[in-house]
């Protein structure tokens, strides 16, 4: 346990030492990000020797320039979201790898009762799994922000289809590696441990169905974007070719299409122009003739329509029903009085009085399958003293063999002491 307390330790104070530089040379460090190497003139000997130590900054080769490790590059990209150096990691495969092993490793220290190696264990596995989540969220946040720019970060239509197209095979490699993700096996490999089957069972199943759903959303956009793109592609060429031809004949002056008998159907998008025409009613001298017009129109017949009797009103269907539903509720009631008259209480259940035998014998009208549902719901609605009473017996059957669903035949009603 010392020697584990003692290398923590050391690992704190080395991080922490090494995260500091960061700091100190955050300028240095953002130079050498937006230019191909890291400027030295600023940077002392024993400096240059941390940040290389610290593997911060590296040499390609023994006499190169010396440059940002790519860990530390990726690093800046994410936190800037700088969409043209950010990476989209898909690699899934290792990362179970690791999960696995970390897992047998935590039921061994389980098995074996050695309390001190599960903490760091679960600790580790948390870690990963935070890392897995972790790497398709950045993932995903990396496609939304592409797409909702538009690839912005380059100029180019050309440029912007080939960033659409290298985003959805990210996609894809993205898809691919869930898959790879198989609860079944996970489901296995924890066996009954609460903790593991909270940790990668319900949360990361949880996580990665929300991280599916986003995938195909964005997948989808960027198709729609795509196509756009090709359209705008489409019409650019167009405009392309029409200005390389205007400089290959820099005379060219385009016909009057419009003085043309039959205009080429490229021009003729315009909709036809229907003439319309209307009496001068201000000419006197056409005025003869259009009253003449006017008599010779044939005289509408009008017939009157025959208005139908109102019949008497009719009596409302609600009230009907609320007559029926409080006969229903009298007559199950008239039953429970039966029920407590007929049988004598005793110390023990009878076999009691039959509902539908009951329906029978009293001769009412009621359907059997609603009369069953009143006697049941009359039971349900009455206190827990009363019920205390009274034992509902039902008469019921398996729907199939393989059907766990019960139907009730007929239920018997008996007094209880």
């Amino acid at each position: 346990m010392s020697e584990e307390h003692s290398l923590e330790s050391r690992l704190v104070a080395t991080g922490t030492e090494r995260l500091s530089l960061l700091g100190r040379y955050a300028d240095v460090l953002m130079q050498g990000y937006t230019r191909d190497e890291v400027p030295l003139e600023t940077l002392t000997e024993g400096a240059l020797r941390k940040l290389l130590a610290a593997r911060i900054l590296w040499r390609p080769d023994e006499h190169g320039a010396v440059k940002l490790t790519p860990k530390v590059r990726e690093l800046i990209a994410e936190m800037l979201a700088d969409e043209t150096r950010r990476h989209v990691n898909a690699d899934v495969g290792e990362t179970l790898e690791q999960i696995r092993n970390l897992v047998q490793s935590y039921r061994e220290a389980v098995s074996l009762g050695e309390h001190w190696q599960q903490g760091p264990l679960m600790l580790r596995l948390r870690q990963e799994v935070d890392d897995l989540n972790g790497r398709f969220a950045d993932a995903i946040d990396s496609l939304w922000q592409r797409l909702n720019s538009d690839f912005g970060f380059v100029s180019r239509l050309n440029d912007k289809i080939r960033e659409n197209d290298r985003a959805q095979k990210q996609i894809v490699r993205l898809l691919d590696g869930m898959a790879l993700i198989d609860f079944d096996e996970l489901i296995d490999l924890v066996g009954s441990d609460g903790a593991l089957r909270k940790l990668l069972i319900s949360q990361l199943q949880q996580q990665l169905s929300q991280h599916y759903t986003n995938l195909r959303e964005v997948q989808g956009r960027l198709i729609e974007l795509m196509a756009r793109f090709r359209q705008q592609q489409k019409q650019s060429r167009l405009v392309a070719g029409m200005a390389a031809f205007l400089r290959e004949h820099p005379g060219f002056v385009p016909g009057n299409y419009t003085r043309r008998s039959e205009v080429p159907e490229l021009f003729n998008h315009a909709s036809p122009l229907h003439a319309a025409a209307a009496p001068a009613l201000d000419h006197h001298r056409d005025a003869e003739v259009l009253t003449g017009l006017l008599h010779q129109l044939p005289v509408a017949v009008h017939r009157p329509e025959q208005a139908e009797v109102a019949g008497p009103a009719m009596v409302e269907a609600q009230s009907m029903v609320e007559a029926r539903q409080q006969a229903l509720k009298q007559d199950v009631e008239r039953f429970y009085l039966d029920v407590v008259d007929q049988q004598a209480p005793a110390a023990g259940a009878s076999s009691g009085t039959s509902a539908l035998a009951y329906l029978s014998e009293s001769e009412l009208e009621w359907d059997p399958e609603i009369w069953l549902f009143q006697v049941i719901a009359e039971y349900q609605g009455l206190p827990r003293e009363e019920q205390r009473a009274f034992r509902l017996i039902p008469d019921e059957s398996p729907a199939g063999p393989f059907n766990d669903v019960q139907l009730i035949h007929d239920v018997s009603l008996a007094l209880v002491v």
